[in-house]
This record gives C-alpha cells, sequence and structure tokens, in this order.
C-alpha cells in the first residue's frame, strides 16, 4: 500500500478520491435495457436472463423442493450461525420502534403520525464470487419486523440454475415470501415493472455490481423506491501507537477481498505504525485465497501519516466512509466527533466482520461518500410514516386567523375561504 505522509490539506481531496469509472455509457445500456423490460415484459426479462445470467430457465421461482433441499445441504454449524446472527439482528432492530405521540399544537388542534410498513418490496442479492447470505438477513429481518406483506428476494443463480443453499436458508429463515432466481438489470427491471411471473414492488432494496447499481439509480429516480446510493465497499481505519499492527492490516484485507474496485485507508499519526500495517498487510496478503483482488484493490487503497488526532477526524469526516473502524486509545473521545459514516466500529476487538454479519447492525451502507447525507438501512427503511391532524371547532378558530393571513398572502383565496367557511359555521350550534 502506497504511504502518504503528512500531505496538505488542499491534496486531501485528491488523496482520498475514490476509483473512477466511466460510467456515462453504462448508464445509457441500461437505460435502454429498462425501457425494454418495461415495454415488453416476462418476454426481454426471459431473453436478458438467458444473456446475461447464461441460464434458459422455463420458470424463474424457487420451487418448495428446491428450498427443502437447500436445508438438507448446509451444515448444522453454519444453520446455527444464522440463526444466532438473525436473532442478534432481529433484537437490535425491533429495538428501533417508535412509540409516537399525539401532540396538540394549539387548544384543538392534534397531530400525529403513524408508522406503515411498505407493503411490497424487492431484496437484491448478489452472486458470483460470494454467496451472500448475510446479506438476506440484513434486508429480510427488519422488513420481516416492520411487518412488510409481500418480501421477494432476486438473486442470479448457478450455471446450472440453481441458487447457492446457504442464500435459500437464510431467506426461509428471515422470512421472505418468494425467491426468483435472476440477476443484474433484468432482475431490478422485474422488481421495478413486474413480470407476469416476477411481482412489481414498491421498494428495492440490496448491494450488486455497476450494472445492478445503474439499474437501481435509473429506475430508482422515476418508477421505484430505493434504499440508498450504495456502490463498491470501502473502509477507513483510524489507529494510533497503541493499536495492534496485526489487527489494522487484517481489517484493510476484510475490506479490499470484496473486490478490485473496493478501498481501504488507513490514518494515523504514527509513523511506526504506519510501516508496521504496511508490512503486515503485505504478509498476510499472500495468505489469502482471494490475494487478486485484494491486490488490485490496494492499488488504490492508502495509508496516511498525518499530524494529529484532529487532523486524522476531520479527514475522515470528510471521507465519510462506508465503514469507520477506531483502534485507539481514546476511541470514545473519537468517536464523539465523528459526524459521516456508515457504521463505526470502535476498540481494536471490533473488526469490521462482526457488522457484516452478526452483531445486531445492518450492513447495507452508504458508499462514495454518500454518508455525508444518508443512513444504512434501519428500520425506518421498509416504513413509511402518514401524517394525521384532527381539528375540532375550537381547533379550527384559534388556528383560523393565521391560515387566513397566511393564505390571503400567497394569493390562494380558495385556501382561505376553506377556513373561513369554516368559521363562519364554527359559531353556530
Amino acid at each position: 500500500m502506497q504511504i502518504i505522509k503528512y500531505p496538505h490539506k488542499e491534496q486531501w481531496s485528491e488523496i482520498i478520491r475514490r476509483p473512477a469509472f466511466n460510467d456515462v455509457q453504462l448508464l445509457a445500456s441500461v437505460r435502454e435495457i429498462l425501457y425494454d423490460i418495461q415495454k415488453r415484459g416476462q418476454e426481454a426479462i426471459v431473453e436478458y436472463a438467458r444473456k446475461f445470467d447464461k441460464v434458459s430457465l422455463d420458470d424463474f421461482e424457487v420451487s418448495e423442493e428446491e428450498k427443502s433441499l437447500a436445508n438438507k445441504q448446509i451444515t448444522d454449524e453454519l444453520k446455527q450461525a444464522i440463526q444466532i446472527a438473525k436473532q442478534n439482528i432481529a433484537v437490535f432492530h425491533s429495538a428501533q420502534k417508535q412509540e409516537l405521540p399525539r401532540i396538540e399544537t394549539l387548544p384543538g388542534v392534534t397531530c400525529w403520525q403513524k408508522m406503515v410498513p411498505i407493503e411490497k418490496v424487492g431484496l437484491y442479492i448478489p452472486g458470483g464470487t460470494a454467496p451472500l447470505f448475510s446479506t438476506v438477513l440484513m434486508l429480510a429481518v427488519p422488513a420481516q419486523i416492520a411487518g412488510c406483506r409481500e418480501i421477494i428476494l432476486c438473486t442470479p443463480p448457478n450455471p446450472d440454475g440453481t441458487i447457492h443453499p446457504a442464500i435459500l436458508y437464510a431467506a426461509q429463515t428471515a422470512g421472505v415470501s418468494r425467491i426468483f432466481k435472476i440477476g443484474g438489470i433484468q432482475a431490478i427491471g422485474a422488481m421495478a415493472y413486474g413480470g407476469s411471473s416476477i411481482p412489481q414492488v414498491y421498494k428495492i432494496f440490496g448491494p450488486g455490481n455497476r450494472y445492478v447499481t445503474a439499474a437501481k439509480q435509473v429506475a430508482g429516480g422515476i418508477d421505484v423506491a430505493i434504499d440508498l446510493p450504495a456502490g463498491p465497499s470501502e473502509v477507513a481505519v483510524i489507529a494510533d501507537y497503541t493499536a495492534n499492527p496485526a489487527f489494522v492490516a487484517s481489517d484493510l484485507l476484510s475490506q479490499a477481498e470484496h473486490g478490485p474496485d473496493s478501498q481501504a485507508l488507513l490514518l494515523t499519526d504514527s509513523e511506526k505504525l504506519a510501516d508496521q500495517a504496511a508490512n503486515e498487510t503485505a504478509k498476510q496478503l499472500e495468505q489469502l485465497p482471494r490475494k487478486e483482488w485484494a491486490e488490485q484493490s490496494l492499488k488504490h487503497s492508502k495509508i496516511l501519516v498525518l499530524h494529529n488526532q484532529a487532523e486524522i477526524i476531520e479527514l475522515a469526516n470528510l471521507y465519510a466512509p462506508e465503514h469507520l473502524i477506531i483502534e485507539t486509545e481514546n476511541y470514545h473521545a473519537v468517536e464523539e466527533q465523528i459526524i459521516n459514516a456508515g457504521s463505526v466500529f470502535l476498540g481494536h476487538y471490533a473488526p469490521e466482520s462482526a457488522g457484516d454479519y452478526a452483531s445486531g447492525t445492518n450492513h447495507t451502507l452508504p458508499t462514495n461518500g454518500h454518508a455525508k447525507a444518508f443512513s444504512g438501512v434501519n428500520l425506518d427503511s421498509f416504513v413509511k410514516k402518514i401524517t394525521f391532524q384532527e381539528i375540532t371547532r375550537e381547533g379550527i378558530r384559534n388556528l383560523a386567523p393565521t391560515l387566513e393571513i397566511m393564505a390571503e398572502n400567497e394569493h390562494l383565496h380558495a385556501h382561505k375561504n376553506a377556513v373561513s367557511l369554516r368559521i363562519q359555521n364554527a359559531g353556530k350550534k
């Protein structure tokens, strides 16, 4: 990894820039495919599934027999781990339920909110080099707690038309309604617009490659809601002289192995730790089965040595990482000053892996600096809040002068009249 020592603040933005890709042509292609799916429906979905998933299927939906077989194909040890992770995620997300009070803003004027689950949600689970059954739990568990009526899941099939059994087991455990063997742009299009076999949903959740991310952005701009802007995964590690270099290196590599477009940053005020972490990273890299992926990621990952902790915190907030690990002596004092991050891991014994799998927090998080404005997926992601107001005769009398003068000054006389007529009537018995 490249070590950069004491860069000037004018250089920070350039140094922490994410890997850049030219997505103009990609977005144009995605729009064309989504429009085709919207226009031709199931016929187009089948064609694109054959082209991109490289599988010809008569029926995209996973059968009950396939689900049953999957339950027999994974070990009891993995089943237990999935159950523990599910329980921890459920405990944390259940605690996010809110009792919303009724507020009397004026005598006779009462306002309140009601939380209502989104009826139909679609979950996208990536395929490819790693079966992300943990993401199934992260999305389906809060959806079920929220009370979503229909939870469907799309994931790319293997070349033989099957789905990894751990994904199927996790989906059943977490309460997914229906599972479909389809991936990529065509899966997002199917959930956004519906096909004869894949139902349309109101909101789409889940990570994916550049094509899936672009499809969510295009469809989400007009036709369906999406969870959040998400792209290649990333981590920033804040560490001082008390940090274990081996721990720090393992944290950087656990991010780098996600893929070539992932990024990892180490922010420290210790030159000694910077050198030790770099050496340890090179050493641990050699032992990784996904070494080639991690090597590509490390090419645009960096170790930054800064003058002091204040600079480190300022740069961390500027970067706004998806994951932030704080391995310092005074980590609570540091975390109090963090204002931009997706999920934060505190102390020398809190690896990103904990949040990725089973501590209870959600691992579906904003990337590419979007943590400056977006939260990660949580229970609120699966509900909408409807506001209500109840106004009595007394209430309209108290509120009317304010309403009438505001409506009159906005030149909206029908608005004023709707109030004035009620005032005239409110005095009658």
